[in-house]
């Protein structure tokens, strides 16, 4: 078998031989921290005002939509993009993404001289478009959702011997990210609990393997309910996908759940919740019109969970995931739709 030739895959979505589906551990994410630190910042932890006076906790909002490409997953792409081996190097990565992931790929890409192509649902955030392509990925838009788009990149992988880059079957993804929660162990040693949002999950491994495994926090992930294949996942012990989906925060839009990352999360997450698409967007303007911080819908489903929680007396730590909010639904958090 090549290693372009697709593998036994134990979710819908492909993998090859190249791929490790070994959850990894808090060992693995000290190990990323070098690589991450020497090429981004390291992000800011702020307490929230809003936040801690409406839930009478102390809230503290991890940002890493200051990171360059305005969300966490570039901690990620550096870590897999600095380990590529040799071999896939000339003939470059693929990958699928409504946004995030694409960039963290098209950073890791220009960073490391590898060719990047990255496939967009067909009615993508174009400022997402913009940013991908300013890093010199090839964007390619397809189909109708993210998993159309995922679906055509894993066959461009194998037809072209491109090195797929899973947005959560990757070992080197989830420590990438990990590292913003040992950022947060060395600013906050004692959290009671992490609310985090989950699309393909790699976020909230990531902070089950450091603030949850190490600090001994609560570690709790959030879907959405019109997005909730790996909530149902999660809690019926299955991988199986969904045909749609009906949110409009792309960043948690997946048909698909992940192998790698379900079980890991199966494991270490103390909770998986959901939250409607109006508290959401009621999360995103509130944000906006309080903290002045612009917030993805992603985000905001975090922020959206811990408003309904009995969190009183809690120390607890909200990942701003992402800032990469397009102009329309920035309008309409401002009221102007």
């Amino acid at each position: 078998m090549s290693q372009f030739d697709p593998a036994d895959s134990p979710d819908s979505t492909t993998i090859f031989p190249y791929h490790d589906l070994t959850p990894p551990e808090p060992a693995d994410v000290y190990a990323a921290r070098p690589i991450v630190n020497r090429h981004l910042p390291e992000t800011p932890l702020v307490r929230s005002e809003l936040l801690s006076a409406e839930t009478g906790a102390e809230v503290y909002l991890k940002r890493e939509d200051t990171l360059p490409t305005g969300a966490f997953k570039v901690r990620g792409g550096i870590t897999l993009g600095h380990r590529l081996p040799e071999e896939f190097r000339e003939a470059g990565l693929i990958a699928a993404s409504t946004g995030n992931h694409g960039q963290s790929v098209a950073y890791a890409g220009r960073t490391f001289d590898v060719p990047v192509t990255i496939a967009v649902p067909g009615d993508p955030n174009p400022e997402k478009v913009a940013t991908m392509e300013q890093y010199g990925a090839e964007v390619v838009p397809h189909g109708e959702d993210y998993d159309d788009a995922r679906e055509w990149a894993e066959r461009k992988a194998a037809e072209d011997g491109l090195r797929y880059v899973h947005s959560a079957n990757e070992p080197d993804l989830v420590a990438g990210v990990g590292t913003a929660g040992l950022e947060v162990l060395d600013e906050l040693p004692e959290v009671d609990r992490v609310v985090c949002p989950v699309g393909g999950g790699s976020g909230a491994a990531g902070y089950c393997l450091t603030v949850g495994a190490v600090g001994d926090a609560e570690v709790v992930g959030v879907q959405s309910d019109a997005a909730d294949a790996t909530y149902q996942a999660y809690h019926e012990g299955h991988l199986y996908p969904q045909d749609s989906v009906a949110t409009e925060a792309e960043g948690i839009a997946s048909r698909a759940p992940f192998a790698l990352t379900v079980e890991l999360m199966r494991e270490r997450l103390d909770d998986l919740v959901r939250v409607t698409e109006e508290a959401i967007w009621e999360g995103v303007s509130d944000m906006l019109a309080e903290e002045r911080l612009v917030v993805e819908g992603a985000s905001a489903s975090a922020v959206a969970a811990l408003c309904r929680m009995d969190v009183a007396g809690e120390t607890v730590v909200v990942p701003v995931t992402g800032r990469n909010l397009s102009s329309a639904k920035l309008r309409r958090a401002v009221g102007e739709d």
